[in-house]
């Protein structure tokens, strides 16, 4: 049987080994420390989840709009405005099953085959495989970490041809944890406009920045890149709300027209009961994001610290998401470690200790740890680390 080509060319995940592996010592009994969440360690406000409930009680479970029900379009048009400037009407915006859901739906709306997107590296494992999926090319364009893994503007004017169509552009970063300063947003805006380059801007983790640093969405720069952007963002980071589901995106009408043609014909309606709560969320009380902020910082401030008076590791510190990229050039010999995922094997193996390696993320050189887990957890599982980097040194 002949199997789609397109769908062959999308790579499955490179961490689906060591996932499964630690979840089988897991279910033995054996206690493995984790650093491979992406999601929030706590739990769902209870007002979102009240919510639900009202939403179940009041029969609030049929169809809605396809791309959202007004309510909740309102809320979302009411955040840009409030926390990013960005003034969007309904007909630009549409909500998803996810953010994930929502880039899929913004590249088969861009994309013609052959069309080039550009992706920063290191890049979230899905942006090059959506990509695929919907005809396109990844072009990756190389980032160094002494420029905190950030676009470099000769690098970005250098890579562009008449096949561009878009720019990848995640701040806060995931895995780095970088955030882009309005200053470097307006060169990069700049480019993108006199080029006519679509910047598809994933800002999930917006709500998650530290250190007095600012979340500037590109969009907000002019008018010309906000003609040219789609603003891709969601609840799952923010709110604790991963398994709901909702993701949304804004952008030039005549694209979110496209993008809610294809969900018409592809999931429908995001789940009714997920929006309702959703529109809650928006418009809820936000001070718990607080106190959830402050154990982010504590937790990071931790790791960064102990990572780098480890011998033969180092890190960077995250300014935004829950992330760090630790940097293990040193101790890769070509033998027994010969990379990111043989790191990774190894220490699970070892030590059982699961992270995320960063070939993954298109860097070998480097494993993604996440802080969101308890200190005590983390404390312990650094504790692992240290000693098998001095073992296998």
């Amino acid at each position: 049987m002949k199997l789609s080509k397109r769908a062959q060319k999308v790579s499955a995940s490179l961490t689906l080994a060591i996932s499964a592996k630690a979840k089988k010592l897991k279910e033995a009994g054996e206690h493995v420390i984790s650093f491979g969440a992406g999601e929030p360690d706590f739990d769902t406000p209870q007002y979102i989840c009240d919510a639900a409930r009202e939403a179940l009680e009041i029969g609030f479970t049929r169809y809605t709009p396809v791309s959202g029900y007004e309510d909740i379009k309102e809320a979302i048009i009411y955040k840009f405005k409030n926390d990013n400037d960005l003034l969007y009407k309904n007909d630009q915006i549409i909500v998803s099953n996810g953010a994930k859901h929502s880039l899929f739906n913004t590249f088969q709306a861009i994309l013609n085959p052959g069309d080039e997107v550009i992706i920063p590296v290191p890049y979230w494992v899905t942006y090059p495989e959506t990509v695929k999926m919907s005809g396109g090319k990844p072009v990756f364009l190389e980032t160094n970490e002494k420029d905190n893994f950030k676009i470099s503007i000769d690098k970005f004017k250098n890579i562009i041809n008449t096949k561009t169509k878009a720019l990848i552009l995640n701040t806060p970063s995931n895995p780095t944890g970088s955030i882009y300063t309005k200053k470097e947003l307006e060169k990069i805006a700049d480019i993108a406009v006199k080029n006519e380059i679509v910047v598809v801007s994933d800002e999930i983790y917006e709500k998650l920045i530290y250190d007095e640093k600012e979340h500037v969405s590109i969009a907000a720069i002019n008018d010309d890149i906000k003609d040219l952007t789609i603003v891709i963002n969601g609840v799952s980071k923010a709110y604790a709300m991963t398994g709901w589901r909702i993701g949304y995106a804004a952008g030039p009408k005549d694209i979110i027209k496209i993008m809610t043609n294809i969900q018409s014909h592809s999931t429908s309606n995001p789940n009714s009961i997920a929006q309702y709560a959703s529109n809650a969320a928006l418009r809820g009380d936000h001070s718990f994001m607080n106190e959830r902020r402050d154990k982010f910082i504590e937790r990071r401030d931790y790791m960064y610290k102990k990572i780098n008076l480890i011998q033969g590791i180092s890190c960077l510190k995250p300014e935004g998401a829950f992330y760090i990229l630790m940097n293990i050039k040193e101790i890769i010999d070509g033998g027994e470690i010969d990379g990111s995922f043989s790191f990774a094997e190894k220490l699970l193996d070892k030590k059982r200790v699961a992270v995320v390696p960063g070939i993954a993320f298109g860097v070998d050189n480097f494993i993604r740890l996440s802080y969101a887990n308890s200190l005590n957890n983390i404390k312990e599982g650094l504790n692992r680390i240290e000693k098998f980097v001095n073992e296998i040194q």
